[in-house]
């Protein structure tokens, strides 16, 4: 006799009627595009109101308060300085300002892994393609023995020409969590540069981006953080913001301010936005956190 697999769906759980999940179905998939407690969806639709009701007002007088205030509570729960943090839609968006706007030659050797996230390939193809760099890329078997296997298999792909390195902290493809911290001491002691795609790390993973020394760090707030779709951040270290520039150059470029860096200036006005994604952060933080209470530890 076949199994009625309909008698074993499971029930959702008393956290279920926090989310607009449909009933008949078992979300699995939160990590790909990820989904927003409802009572953060009000909170977004109320910043949206306050932004349409006097909009010229929002934006000249409040945005910029509001947006450093979403910037200094993100950057606390993931562990990073302020000052290197911006906001960006997605992690692929944090790629592409990194790849795109560093100078690399025919002489730079690009090393990655076999599990990169396709989009974040791409974007290291695209890259190599125009400046002629070679991408290098360490086999990572699946399953892996150990987090030593990781280590010996990458940092035998080093080279005298390695520039940069990209690696996921959590492989998309296979839910495996790098051992981030060891690899970027190593590459750092190397003088290599790392760029983290932290796509899935946020809300799965207690971060703490200034400890682990990351050249560049990018993450989504969207997936197990739960924050509005198109909420993404992208950490640079001080002595290299000078080099990245977002994917959209727009009036920062040429701002006469002082109050600001620039690499503020730059990123967190790209074109009118709808910021109502960023700015929810803090509360979709708040609001996890409060779910047990352990808060975000437990």
């Amino acid at each position: 006799m076949k199994p009625n697999y309909l008698q074993t769906k499971p029930q959702y759980s008393a956290f279920g009627r926090y989310w607009m999940f449909d009933p008949e179905i078992t979300f699995l998939n939160h990590g790909a595009f990820g989904a927003c407690p409802i009572s953060i969806l009000e909170k977004q639709y109320q910043f949206r109101q306050q932004l349409e009701q006097q909009t010229f007002h929002f934006f000249v007088r409040e945005y910029e308060a509001l947006l450093d205030q979403a910037r200094q509570e993100l950057a606390c729960f993931v562990g990073a300085n302020p000052e290197e943090l911006v906001f960006v839609p997605n992690a692929t968006t944090g790629i592409n300002a990194v790849l795109r706007s560093l100078p690399f030659s025919e002489q730079d050797e690009l090393l990655t892994t076999n599990h990169e996230y396709n989009a974040c390939r791409n974007v290291l193809e695209f890259v190599a393609e125009r400046t002629n760099a070679k991408i290098i890329v360490a086999d990572i078997p699946f399953p892996v023995e150990s987090s030593e296997q990781i280590i010996e298999r990458l940092m035998e792909k080093v080279s005298p020409r390695t520039k940069l390195v990209l690696i996921d902290h959590i492989t998309s493809q296979t839910g495996l969590i790098f051992p981030i911290q060891e690899i970027i001491q190593k590459l750092n002691n190397l003088g290599i540069d790392t760029l983290i795609d932290g796509a899935h790390a946020p809300g799965m993973l207690r971060l703490n981006l200034q400890e682990m020394g990351a050249t560049y760090y990018t993450g989504n707030c969207h997936k197990w953080l739960s924050a509005p779709k198109g909420a993404a951040f992208l950490c640079v270290k001080l002595n290299k913001q000078s080099l990245i520039r977002p994917v959209t150059i727009s009036h920062g470029a040429n701002s006469t301010r002082s109050d600001r860096s620039r690499f503020f200036l730059e990123f967190d006005w790209t074109g009118t936005p709808d910021p109502s994604t960023y700015l929810c952060i803090p509360e979709v933080i708040q609001f996890l956190g409060s779910l047990l209470p352990g808060g975000w530890s437990e």
